[in-house]
């Protein structure tokens, strides 16, 4: 199969699963071709919102379609690590000889929703850190590998903060991307009002399976990056750095960390699916842009002088694009 044929092939299937999610999902577009992005990435993605938008149906609804094994966390405060990954345990058979066995837990599966991550204890949170960056998981010295694809959703309230533990930063640049729920509009409520108090059960069809996400992952990561594009994206990172010659004054004046390493990975990797789904195999200026706000928005920390302006991630990572110059 030629490269316009495997591009056209993954255009049509991401259209089609997309269109299955937004069966169920109303109003909320774009976060659903970032969470896909995010899947076919390879990545994980930290979901913000208030209670009561969709954000378990709508990832719930993903491993339907992708007829992917799922399994939702509750985090609190009182959870033990062991109730994440899983733990070992004396079993006795038939003979009456005992033996230890690992009973996996339900980071086993491929789509994990970790419902209010920040919620449980430091050490709890850090329990997903081996899991999201190396896809193992390790317990009496014995390590255990995930199955693929593999990939994490949290979410977390940004209204209730009392009685939560803010994710560190090792944890947050775990996650590919950043993504905002807003509140529907009232054409949107009134057709979720429609759906969800009637007795029609909206059916869903899967429309993917593992082994075809894992060839479209396989593609993505094959897109070629022209080096303007990539000098392009080295740019916006290293703007986030107050220190760098290219800061812009918004970081100077209010970052203490910049974006990482990593920032730069999900900028590429996430641009090429942008390429792939406009039906492109390059990687353009604008691609990298569109991109830049969900995968950096959560990579910055704001000194305590921008904290006390209220100055948000969103607002200096909107200057750095307004500022960085475009080169061709």
């Amino acid at each position: 199969m030629s490269v316009e044929d495997q591009v056209q092939q993954f255009r049509k299937k991401f259209h089609r699963i997309k269109v299955e999610v937004q069966k169920r999902i109303i109003g909320q577009d774009s976060v659903v071709e970032d969470i896909l992005i995010c899947l076919f990435a390879n990545g994980h993605a930290l979901i913000e919102g208030v209670p009561g938008l969709g954000k378990t149906q709508m990832i719930q609804t993903l491993s339907e379609v992708l007829d992917l094994s799922f399994k939702r966390i509750q985090f609190t405060p009182d959870m033990m690590p062991s109730d994440i990954t899983g733990t070992t345990i004396l079993v006795e058979d038939q003979q009456g000889r005992k033996r230890f066995e690992f009973q996996s837990g339900p980071i086993f599966s491929q789509v994990i929703l970790a419902d209010e991550i920040n919620r449980a204890t430091p050490r709890t949170q850090s329990a997903l850190l081996e899991a999201m960056q190396e896809r193992t998981v390790s317990i009496a010295r014995t390590t255990h590998k995930l199955g693929a694809p593999f990939c994490v959703f949290a979410t977390q309230n940004p209204i209730e903060m009392d009685g939560t533990y803010p994710l560190p930063e090792a944890q947050l640049d775990r996650f590919l991307f950043k993504l905002k729920i807003e509140f529907p509009d009232r054409t949107d409520l009134i057709q979720i009002m429609q759906q969800t108090t009637s007795d029609h059960q909206t059916e869903i069809e899967s429309v993917c399976e593992a082994d075809s996400i894992l060839q479209m992952q396989r593609l993505i990561r094959g897109v070629p990056v022209a080096d303007h594009v990539a000098e392009y994206a080295s740019l916006i990172v290293t703007a986030t750095h107050a220190d760098q010659p290219n800061a812009s004054e918004m970081a100077k004046n209010y970052v203490e960390l910049g974006a990482s390493v990593r920032g730069l990975q999900a900028l590429v990797l996430t641009a090429k699916i942008k390429a792939l789904l406009d039906g492109r195999y390059n990687v353009a200026i604008e691609d990298i842009r569109t991109v830049t706000l969900p995968a950096l928005r959560h990579r910055l920390l704001i000194n305590f002088e921008g904290q006390s302006e209220q100055i948000s991630n969103d607002e200096i990572i909107k200057d750095i694009l307004a500022t960085q110059e475009i080169k061709s």
